[in-house]
């Protein structure tokens, strides 16, 4: 990489967060200035929130662009993706 570019942005990954978190569930709140994405491992009779996003409206809609981007790249490439069931009942976040 270019040290000299003043438009690159060195981003720091912590080693404990390299392999990602696991979560088979996710609940979005918002309020008119976030919203609020709460990632959660389901593993019956409980639950447990592994991560909490929260980002401004503006980013959220890029967030949804780059999704709907990145499935389309996805599904041109491995094929069409089947939509998961809706989990049997909602999560209650204490």
């Amino acid at each position: 990489m270019d040290n000299n570019n003043p438009n690159q942005i060195n981003v720091e990954f912590p080693k404990e967060i390299v392999g990602g978190v696991y979560a088979n569930n996710m609940a979005v709140t918002h309020t008119a200035e976030e919203f609020i994405m709460d990632y959660i491992m389901i593993a019956p009779p409980a639950g447990v929130v592994k991560s909490r996003i929260v980002v401004s409206p503006g980013h959220m809609k890029r967030i949804l662009h780059a999704l709907q981007e990145n499935i389309e790249k996805y599904e041109q490439k491995f094929g069409p993706i089947q939509m998961a069931a809706e989990p049997g009942r909602e999560a209650t976040i204490q």
